[in-house]
């Protein structure tokens, strides 16, 4: 492992240390991926700038993300099934009729479902592709546009963020962007991926695309910093994907990250082998349940989508 002092200072805690954990991404290609020695956040060595991910995620990231410039039936299926799950599992925090709005919002799933449970819903979505299904088929209120183009007015009631927040320049600045969206009290929900129980094998987990790699602690300290509090953490610290409701409170006068989180990072990462990651207890009936349930997905995609579009003509 080797260790770098950079003239890139970390988004969490704004240290310079940073110990490099691999070279490459999923698909072999270059990628430097580092750990901050002073609080165990995982990003990319250097992080790209505003500007190139904001033309990447308007442009290119669908296509090489997912394989798709527009939403293929499966996907839609997929997203509006998500959607209708994070909706169930928030609803019995927020009163009926809560004003959502979502960053970051893909084909408008989500969006829709908080629409037809009766809240007032909408979003925003930098990719065009998507955003013209969103905005044409499902009749979404989402706008094709970037979270700082957004004027802060303090006025929105719960704010989502699935599978975003990893993809930010600065997920600080981010979330300070969206403190000032958010009135006194608000809600931001967040999940993402749990770099500290591996979502796939090593030499599969980094891709360009995903510039920050969070545990749950990184992401509640960040939240904290930024002037965040926990309402409700609905996985354990061991589960792939992280999902945490957050409350808008005070900025703390001062922050310190713990410098220990770096080592358990570490180690999580490093934690399995492909052969010890494969042999897992339960991980090939698992699988197979995956297969399967892709398979059924598949056959079901292409019924599933002209119901769903015809509720919506």
């Amino acid at each position: 492992m080797n260790s770098s002092e950079s003239l890139q200072l970390c988004d969490l805690c704004g240290g310079s240390k940073f110990s490099i954990i691999s070279h490459s991404d999923r698909h072999n290609r270059p990628l430097t991926t580092g750990v901050c020695e002073g609080c165990g956040l995982v990003s990319h060595l250097p992080v790209p700038g505003e500007d190139e991910v904001a033309a990447y995620y308007a442009e290119d990231y669908r296509k090489d993300y997912h394989g798709e410039s527009v939403p293929s039936p499966r996907r839609i299926m997929r997203a509006w099934n998500n959607g209708a799950r994070i909706l169930n599992q928030l609803s019995p925090h927020i009163p009926a009729g809560t004003d959502i709005f979502e960053v970051g919002a893909g084909i408008g799933c989500t969006v829709k479902n908080f629409e037809v449970a009766g809240h007032q819903a909408s979003g925003i979505e930098p990719n065009a592709g998507f955003n013209s299904y969103t905005r044409d088929t499902l009749h979404a209120d989402v706008e094709n546009t970037n979270l700082y183009d957004l004027e802060p007015g303090g006025d929105k009631s719960l704010l989502l963020l699935i599978h975003v927040i990893e993809h930010f320049s600065s997920p600080t600045r981010a979330l300070t962007q969206i403190r000032g969206l958010l009135r006194n009290d608000g809600l931001l929900y967040i999940e993402c991926p749990n770099i500290g129980a591996p979502f796939a094998t090593f030499g599969r987990l980094f891709h360009f695309a995903h510039i920050y790699n969070f545990t749950p602690a990184t992401l509640i300290a960040l939240a904290k910093k930024c002037g965040y509090e926990v309402v409700k953490q609905f996985k354990a610290d061991d589960h792939p994907d992280i999902e945490i409701l957050f409350r808008k409170v005070d900025i703390p006068e001062s922050f310190s990250a713990d410098p220990q989180e770096a080592g358990r990072t570490r180690a999580a990462i490093h934690r399995y082998n492909w052969l010890s990651y494969n042999l897992r207890p339960n991980y090939l009936s698992r699988r197979l349940c995956k297969i399967s349930r892709y398979a059924s997905e598949y056959v079901k995609a292409n019924a599933f989508v002209r119901e769903l579009e015809a509720r919506f003509k």
